[in-house]
């Protein structure tokens, strides 16, 4: 049987917050940093969005539609194009036409909905297919949940959905003696197919591409073809997930990154008997092996792959439970800017930024943090959590008052 490789990009950026001072609470409702927004989203485009996207076009075209890739985009991130930079999100239109690049569904605000509420879970999918329909054109028939969380009920709720093809981590500890390369499917509904990263061969581009202490460095297109075949021959299918930001942001242009992308396709049709594919022509192709058995939820995070990088620690849960708690309230409301806030505040980066783990996984948390220790990460969230208590507070006191007011005129 034909054998594939799925290229699958995650494109996130957050919203996010500015400093907020104690004496800010009760005061002031702005809680985003919209400077930093739109200065580092211009930055990422012009280093990695516009030149990545204007090379998988000509690939694509090169290719007469045999190179394929995949895009999961938060509903947040085409927020931030739409408003900051409209020729990205023109750019992602150009590929969406060519028919050879699916778009997966996720949680619209980039969320850990899936851990805690299932009805906010299911809105913000909804949210964000409703999202990729007006966007691209197309109804998204893959997921992929944030920061590829996944669980047995995690599953079961995705199908339920109606999706039939989730993403999600090729975990050692859940596949034990068994390999990521082939196709699974989920533990209580089988119709989900569950596709599993590769993780040593994205981490290989992702984060150890530019790495001058590594004996396999410099990475070329041809060497990594090579590796590609190794691991498909005794398998069905190796899929690549990594975030979009790996190209030209994390690994800088001078690092040869663009030139790695360019020749990859030559070199795996060439060398390889991999074809590329989507997701979804992936889960069409291949017949499952078996069904994939995962009670607690993992991630693609750290050594232990499960979700201590956002709830791992007191902070973390605090934060969490305090604005979860909110959740009823907010939505009785139907106040819409509160709605946003509240989905804003729920981006699972908000929560990686209060992560205490170091030691191996120190330097990864560091790099995308933006505060100088989680310390001050977790009091700036809780002063903005504070300020926004007293608003839906507020609001609740408000429709009380209203109810109470209607009755007494009957």
């Amino acid at each position: 049987m034909e054998k594939s490789l799925c290229l699958y990009f995650q494109v996130h950026q957050p919203d996010r917050l500015r400093l907020y001072r104690f004496f800010d609470i009760g005061n002031d409702s702005q809680y985003f940093d919209e400077f930093a927004n739109r200065t580092i989203l211009k930055r990422v485009a012009q280093r990695c969005y516009l030149p990545m996207n204007q090379i998988l076009l000509d690939l694509i075209e090169k290719y007469n539609g045999e190179f394929k890739v995949t895009f999961s985009i938060s509903g947040v991130a085409l927020e931030q194009f739409a408003e900051y930079a409209p020729e990205v999100l023109e750019s992602f239109k150009k590929l969406a036409k060519t028919k050879c690049v699916e778009f997966l569904a996720e949680t619209y605000s980039h969320s850990l909905a899936s851990l805690v509420s299932p009805k906010e879970f299911e809105k913000q999918v909804k949210e964000h297919a409703a999202a990729i329909k007006k966007h691209f054109g197309v109804k998204p028939t893959a997921f992929r949940n944030t920061e590829l969380i996944y669980s047995d009920a995690i599953g079961a709720a995705v199908a339920d959905m109606g999706y039939n093809v989730m993403l999600t981590e090729g975990a050692k500890h859940i596949l034990g003696w068994k390999s990521p390369n082939f196709i699974y499917t989920n533990s209580i509904n089988p119709k989900l197919k569950l596709l599993l990263k590769n993780f040593n061969l994205s981490d290989d581009i992702a984060f150890r591409f530019s790495d001058k202490g590594s004996a396999d460095w410099p990475l070329t297109s041809d060497k990594y073809a090579g590796w590609l075949q190794q691991a498909a021959n005794d398998s069905e299918i190796v899929n690549l997930f990594m975030d979009y930001e790996t190209f030209g942001e994390h690994q800088s242009e001078a690092t040869g990154i663009f030139e790695f992308v360019k020749a990859l396709p030559a070199a795996v049709m060439a060398n390889t008997n991999l074809k590329f594919c989507t997701p979804s022509e992936a889960a069409a192709k291949h017949q499952p092996v078996a069904p994939l058995h995962v009670p607690e939820a993992i991630s693609w995070a750290d050594e232990e792959r499960d979700t201590s990088a956002w709830l791992g620690n007191e902070l973390q849960n605090e934060a969490f439970t305090k604005l979860y708690a909110l959740e009823k309230d907010v939505m009785a409301s139907k106040d819409a800017h509160l709605i946003a806030d509240y989905r804003k505040l729920q981006e699972s980066d908000h929560f990686y930024y209060m992560c205490t783990k170091f030691f191996s996984d120190g330097a990864v948390h560091k790099y995308f943090n933006p505060y100088e220790t989680p310390y001050e990460a977790f009091i700036n969230y809780m002063n903005v959590l504070s300020d926004f208590v007293l608003r839906v507070e507020k609001t609740v006191k408000k429709a009380s008052k209203a109810k109470k007011t209607t009755k007494t005129e009957k």
